[in-house]
């Protein structure tokens, strides 16, 4: 048997070596943030199930998966938790809840206390620490129930 003299300098060799060496190091960087962020992603839809499930608990009927209410709220409740509790926040909320008219027009008007349950469920989900202060603003507006009263 005999066997091919090696042909290749050292530097060939070296370089080889460098780039597979740095394919490897790119490949386990690559890995790292995918598992990472896929473990995020679980979190973030475990808590998107437990907002659902409060939902259902209140009697709120939603047709979204955990999935997609995990692409909106992720793991800290996105806009909503911002700052609820702040004046823009807050005005930003009673436009919503007035009659839709522009300039002059506009009005507030008596809505259901359920209309403003979701948010509330949010809030008391992904931050909590703003519930407390956002419920007491909930109950100091004037809203009627479901059957009119």
């Amino acid at each position: 048997m005999s066997t091919d003299l090696e042909t290749q300098s050292g530097r060939e060799r070296t370089i080889i070596s460098l780039v597979a060496v740095t394919i490897l190091i790119v490949l386990a960087v690559i890995a790292t943030v995918m598992f990472v962020g896929a473990r995020q992603q679980a979190k973030d839809v475990d808590k998107a199930q437990q907002l659902l499930d409060a939902f259902a608990d209140a009697g709120i009927a939603v047709s979204f998966t955990p999935e997609q209410v995990a692409e909106v709220l992720g793991d800290d409740g996105g806009a909503t938790c911002a700052d609820p509790n702040s004046a823009l926040a807050r005005s930003t909320l009673l436009a919503g809840l007035s009659n839709g008219a522009g300039g002059p027009g506009l009005r507030p008007t008596l809505v259901e206390s359920r209309l403003l349950q979701g948010q509330l469920l949010i809030i008391q989900t992904y931050c909590p620490d703003e519930a407390k202060e956002f419920q007491e603003f909930v109950d100091s507006l004037n809203t009627v129930d479901g059957d009119g009263s």
